[in-house]
């Protein structure tokens, strides 16, 4: 019974934290399709069934890119020290360990650059990628007592505020707070409750769990001698983080957020932890350790068998990811919680701290195999999404996913008008608001400018004939001149095969300008970025309306059938750089996903 009732308040409070704006419905990336640099193909609805109800990932989500840490100096990034110096990680005063101001420095460089987590770019890049990788909530890190970068998290509620009113399911928030009861913890759990939960602040975006606002933390030593306490005490949902990588939980509310293989269960099966690698060593699982010793659990390594992959660049495939994703799985509970999103710095601490390196530590991070970050980088070039695509293909297995929409009849476009597409489905959405400018200080003394935002793309159609595939895109303000460079690029994969073409498109149009009433379509020759040109279609813009007809014999399409991907891009900025699609410009849909047309 003491289940049974649990359930039943649980999904009650879930399906109040994960009610959004109903706009966020029209975008869904179950629809979409993607393949990694590695060939590791992305599955779909075929491969996972229907969506299960009561299914729910978190993310750990690091806010302390921030002013309030040294902003001063230039950026340390230890992997690109120790590329140019090998013998420096043995030299504690190496003056290449002086960057910065601080001890802090980065394993590798975030594909956004070293940013601060006030940038409302960056922040709605983020909130487009983790609803695309189908994450319901984040919890930031305030571990770290007292710390609450409190100026983040507000930059941040404003930013996926306004997002989520753009059709972004924007994944709801919460905190995790020290491992254990304290007077700091318990100050920080009334700061939150007076400046965010009192007054109400961004309650659309509040994570609820059995039917309160959720913190990760100990309510322990809440004083219950006056009302107001009380009343902040009774306010919240508390699941205490439990810090042990080996035991798993001490009661029965505690909540995982990093373990080794094979992990525990929490809270009456309501939560499992599943982590990218663990700062622990093979020969003391017990413990905490430096990520920089011999033998910690980078992304190569894997507990079933105590061993690590040993193939070249092992860190890329992910197989200590996958065997937690795995073994969570396995324990089917409601919400897995994933370690992490976006840490990527890591102290540099002396013997006298306690830590086990030599002739220091990097605890939490250290380089390209012992760390532990999700979100993409520029360091891995265009393998730098690999763990990005990892998480969606596991998130999708453990969740389910959306049928796709079955595409409407046959029929003739009259290209010209953009009046002929009401019955055609289905319709492709993508997120309106976000080809806004970068102008924010990162991180030390980096400054980030980006000005590419300029046709916002909303949406799209295909249909097809008996001699022509038709495509139709529309974008929030009317569209800009077709002499501009990149403009409105659109990418078609033919065989849905990524070992043709150039990461698998075959053809491109609009890469050089249209001119009349004829778009250029060029076919890719030898798979890299060359392309020659093959055919024209008839092409027109009305408004904010573009439209053109390809036809099936130019794209090598026989007889009836059409089972394509495609994706539109303007202002692509780095030709030939797939990373590309997730920075300059807008694409549709995001970084390397495409859209699927299927009719048969």
């Amino acid at each position: 019974m003491k289940t049974y009732l649990l359930c039943v308040t649980l999904c009650a409070g879930i399906c109040l934290a994960l009610a959004g704006n109903t706009a966020a419905q029209s975008v869904n990336s179950d629809f979409w399709a993607a393949t990694d640099a590695l060939g590791r193909k992305v599955r779909e609805y075929g491969e996972t069934g229907e969506r299960k109800k009561d299914k729910f990932v978190a993310m750990f989500y690091w806010t302390w890119h921030n002013p309030n840490m040294v902003s001063y100096g230039t950026v340390g990034n230890i992997s690109q020290i120790l590329k140019e110096n090998p013998n420096a990680i043995k030299e504690k005063d190496n003056p290449e360990w002086d960057r910065g101001g601080s001890n802090t420095h980065f394993w590798g460089e975030p594909l956004f650059g070293y940013y601060r987590t006030t940038d409302p770019y960056v922040l709605r890049k983020h909130a487009e990628m983790l609803a695309d990788a189908g994450v319901d909530v984040v919890f930031f890190d305030c571990t770290n007592a007292p710390h609450l970068w409190d100026e983040s998290y507000n930059a941040l509620m404003k930013t996926w505020d306004q997002a989520r009113k753009d059709g972004v399911k924007v994944p709801k928030i919460s905190f995790l707070l020290p491992f254990g009861p304290s007077d700091a913890s318990y100050e920080m759990i009334k700061r939150l409750y007076n400046d965010v939960y009192k007054v109400r602040k961004y309650q659309n975006l509040w994570f609820t769990w059995q039917g309160k606002p959720m913190l990760m933390g100990y309510n322990d030593n809440i004083p219950t001698n006056n009302a107001e306490d009380r009343e902040m005490k009774n306010f919240f949902t508390f699941r205490p983080g439990q810090a042990d990588y080996v035991n798993g939980p001490s009661n029965n509310t505690q909540w995982g957020w990093l373990e080794i293989y094979p992990q525990n269960k929490y809270a009456y099966n309501e939560e499992v932890a599943v982590g990218v690698a663990q700062n622990t060593c093979a020969s003391n699982y017990y413990h905490a350790s430096a990520f920089n010793i011999p033998g910690t659990l980078g992304r190569s390594y894997t507990g079933k068998n105590k061993s690590w992959d040993t193939r070249p660049d092992s860190y890329l495939y992910g197989a200590n990811f996958q065997e937690q994703w795995d073994r969570g799985i396995q324990l089917d509970p409601y919400l897995i919680f994933v370690t992490g999103w976006n840490e990527f710095i890591a102290g540099q601490w002396l013997p006298e701290h306690s830590w086990n390196g030599f002739p220091f530590s990097f605890v939490d991070q250290y380089n390209w195999n012992c760390s532990r970050d999700i979100e993409p980088n520029k360091s891995w070039g265009d393998k730098g999404d690999a763990y990005y695509l990892q998480l969606v293909d596991n998130v999708r297995k453990f969740k389910g996913m959306t049928p796709p929409e079955k595409a409407s009849a046959p029929q003739t476009i009259k290209i010209g008008k953009a009046d002929g597409w009401d019955g055609v489905a289905p319709y492709f959405a993508s997120y309106k608001g976000n080809t806004m400018h970068r102008d924010h200080h990162g991180r030390y003394d980096e400054y980030y400018t980006n000005n590419t935002g300029r046709n916002d793309i909303v949406g799209a159609k295909v249909a097809r004939d008996a001699d022509n595939v038709y495509f139709y895109v529309e974008t929030a303000d009317k569209l800009t001149p077709a002499t501009d460079r990149n403009w409105m690029m659109l990418f078609i994969d033919v065989d849905r095969d990524k070992t043709t073409g150039w990461n698998g498109y075959d053809f491109i149009v609009n890469r050089t300008s249209p001119h009349g009433k004829k778009a250029v379509i060029e076919k890719n020759v030898g798979g890299r970025w060359e392309w020659e040109a093959v055919g024209e279609s008839k092409f027109a813009v009305n408004g904010n309306k573009l439209e053109l007809a390809i036809a099936k014999q130019l794209m090598n399409l026989t007889g009836d059938d059409v089972d394509i991907e495609f994706k539109w891009n303007d202002n692509m900025q780095e030709n030939g750089n797939i990373m590309d699609f997730y920075v300059n410009g807008d694409t549709a849909p995001g970084g390397r996903f495409n859209y699927v047309y299927t009719a048969k």
